[in-house]
C-alpha cells in the first residue's frame, strides 16, 4: 500500500464516524424537540448501538497499520491536519473501552428524560441516582483517558478544548474573578435602574421576531430550522444545523437572546470549510471557539447600542409599550445587571461567575472530593457566597442546566472561555470595521458574520483554539479585552 492509497483509506474510515456522528446528533435533536416520551427506551439503545459503531471504528487497528505508511512529510497542511486529528481520536480511542463507550451513550440517553422530569418538579433526589451513576462512568473515563502528569478532569477537557488544562483554567478564573466581583459592587450601589416590562408577550410575536433576528444574523433556513426545547441548543453542522429556543410570555428576551445566542454556533456550523465535510479537519476549533461566536453575537454586537436601535421598532411593532419609552431605555433594558440564579439568563457581569461556580464543583465531582449526595448542598453553599442569595428550589439551582446529564464534564469553562475569546474577537473587529456600528444601527450584521467566517468560520479546525484566535487578533488571548469591554460599558450604563 502506498502512502497515497494509506491516506485515502483513513479519510474514507473517518469518512464514516463522521457521518455516524451526524446520525447521532439528528437522534438527539429529535429527543429533545419532538420524540414521544415512551421512545426513550428505544432511543438510548438506537445511541448506544451507534456509540458502540462508532467506537469499534475509531479503535480499529488498521488505522494504525494506515498511520505508518502514510508519509506526513509529503502531507499538505489539511492532509497533516486530518492525519494528526485522526491519530489523536484513535489513541483517545483505545484507551476507553467499547463497554464504558456504549454504557455512557446509553445513560445519557436516558438521563435526559429523568433530569427533565426532575427539574420540572424541582426534585433534585429523583435525579441523584442517575448523576452518580454518570459521575463514575466519567471518573473511568477521565482515569483511562489521562496521561501520567494529567488529572482526570484535565483529559476530559480535551474533548471540549483541545490544549486546555484545569491548571490553566484555574489561572484564567483567577485573575477573571476579582474584576467582576469588583464591577458588580460598583453597579450594585448605582441608583440607575431599567424601566420595567411591560407584558404580557404573545408567543407568535416572539418567534415571528426571533426568526426575522435570526436571519438578520446570517442564519441559512434552507440549512436549518427553530424549535422549542427545554435548554436551548444548537445542533448539527454544514447543510444541516438547527436551533432551538424557550418562550415565556412574561418576558420576550429569554426567547430572543436564547435565539440569538444559539445562531451565534449555527451560523459557525453552517459557515464551515464545505470542501472538508466529513473531515477531522473540517469540524469546529473546539468549544471556546464556538462559545465566542455565540456569545459574541448574543452579547457584544446584540446587547450594543447599535442594536437597541435597530431592535427597538421592531420591538414596538410586535408589542406595542413593552416598557421602553426609546432605544436608550431598551439598551438599559437589555444589560440590567441583577442577581439571578438562572446562568442562561445572567447578564454579562454575573455570567462567567456562574460558570465559574461550575467549573469548581464539577472537577470536585470527577477528583472524588465531592459526591453526588452532597452536590445540592454545596451547590447552594457556593451560590449564597459568590452571589448573596441561596436558591429558593433545585430547579432554580442544581438542576437548571442539562449538561451533567449528558456527561459533558469539563464543558462548562468553555463558556467563559468563549467569553475571553469574543472580547479578543470584537475588539479587533471594531478596528477592521470602524463604522461597524453604523452598520449594526441599520440592521447590516453582513460585514460582522464576513469578518467572522473569514477569520473563525472557514477555517474549521485546521488550528488548535488558541492558535486561530491568535491568527485573528494578532497576539495571544487574555481576558484584558474582555474586562475593558465590561468595564467601560458598565461604568458609562450605570454612572460609576
Amino acid at each position: 500500500m502506498t502512502s497515497t492509497d494509506a491516506y485515502a483509506a483513513l479519510m474514507s474510515h473517518f469518512r464514516e464516524i463522521a457521518a455516524l456522528g451526524q446520525a447521532a446528533m439528528v437522534l438527539g435533536w429529535d429527543q429533545e424537540t419532538t420524540m414521544p416520551e415512551r421512545g426513550v427506551t428505544q432511543r438510548a439503545e438506537q445511541l448506544g448501538v451507534l456509540e458502540g459503531i462508532s467506537h469499534q471504528k475509531l479503535t480499529d487497528p488498521r488505522i494504525g497499520d494506515w498511520l505508518a505508511v502514510i508519509d506526513r512529510a509529503a502531507l499538505d497542511p489539511v492532509q497533516a491536519k486530518n492525519v494528526t486529528e485522526a491519530e489523536h481520536r484513535h489513541h483517545r480511542a483505545t484507551r476507553i473501552p467499547a463497554r464504558l463507550a456504549e454504557e455512557t451513550a446509553r445513560l445519557s440517553a436516558h438521563a435526559q428524560g429523568i433530569w427533565a422530569d426532575a427539574r420540572a418538579r424541582s426534585d433534585f433526589a429523583a435525579y441523584a441516582p442517575t448523576l452518580s451513576q454518570m459521575v463514575a462512568l466519567k471518573r473511568e473515563a477521565g482515569q483511562a483517558l489521562r496521561d501520567a502528569d494529567e488529572s482526570a478532569y484535565d483529559a476530559l477537557i480535551q474533548d471540549y478544548e483541545p490544549g486546555m488544562s484545569e491548571r490553566e483554567l484555574s489561572r484564567i478564573f483567577g485573575d477573571l474573578r476579582p474584576a467582576l466581583a469588583d464591577l458588580r459592587a460598583r453597579i450594585a450601589d448605582s441608583p440607575v435602574k431599567a424601566p420595567p416590562l411591560k407584558g404580557p408577550f404573545a408567543k407568535e410575536a416572539q418567534i415571528a421576531l426571533s426568526r426575522e433576528l435570526a436571519t438578520a444574523f446570517g442564519y441559512d433556513w434552507s440549512a436549518g430550522r427553530l424549535d422549542f426545547a427545554v435548554h436551548p441548543f444548537s445542533s448539527g453542522n454544514n447543510g444541516d444545523v438547527r436551533i432551538t429556543t424557550r418562550v415565556t410570555e412574561e418576558e420576550p428576551f429569554g426567547c430572543l437572546y436564547s435565539t440569538i445566542h444559539e445562531v451565534g454556533h449555527a451560523v459557525y456550523s453552517q459557515n464551515l470549510d464545505p470542501a472538508l465535510m466529513f473531515q477531522p479537519a473540517g469540524e469546529d476549533a473546539g468549544m471556546g471557539v464556538h462559545e465566542s461566536q455565540s456569545r459574541s453575537f448574543e452579547n457584544q454586537i446584540g446587547r450594543s447600542r447599535a442594536f437597541a436601535e435597530y431592535l427597538f421598532p421592531k420591538m414596538r411593532d410586535a408589542f406595542g409599550d413593552f416598557g421602553a419609552a426609546d432605544p436608550e431605555a431598551l439598551y438599559l433594558q437589555l444589560n440590567a445587571v441583577e442577581t439571578g440564579f438562572i446562568r442562561t439568563e445572567a447578564d454579562e457581569v454575573h455570567y462567567n461567575l456562574h460558570v465559574m461556580m461550575r467549573f469548581d464543583l464539577e472537577r470536585a465531582l470527577i477528583s472524588g472530593d465531592l459526591d453526588v449526595a452532597d452536590l445540592e448542598a454545596a451547590w447552594n453553599d457556593r451560590f449564597t457566597a459568590d452571589f448573596g442569595v441561596t436558591p429558593p428550589d433545585a430547579r432554580r439551582g442544581v438542576l437548571q442546566d442539562v449538561h451533567w446529564a449528558h456527561g459533558l464534564f469539563g464543558y462548562f469553562p468553555t463558556y467563559s472561555l468563549g467569553n475571553i475569546y469574543a472580547g479578543e474577537l470584537v475588539a479587533t473587529l471594531r478596528q477592521d470595521i470602524p463604522d461597524l456600528d453604523s452598520q449594526v444601527a441599520g440592521g447590516n450584521m453582513s460585514h460582522f458574520v464576513g469578518w467572522m467566517k473569514e477569520k473563525i468560520h472557514h477555517p474549521s479546525r485546521r488550528y488548535m483554539p488558541r492558535d486561530l484566535i491568535e491568527r485573528a487578533v494578532g497576539h495571544a488571548p487574555s481576558s484584558a479585552p474582555l474586562v475593558a469591554y465590561l468595564e467601560r460599558k458598565f461604568t458609562d450604563l450605570y454612572d460609576l
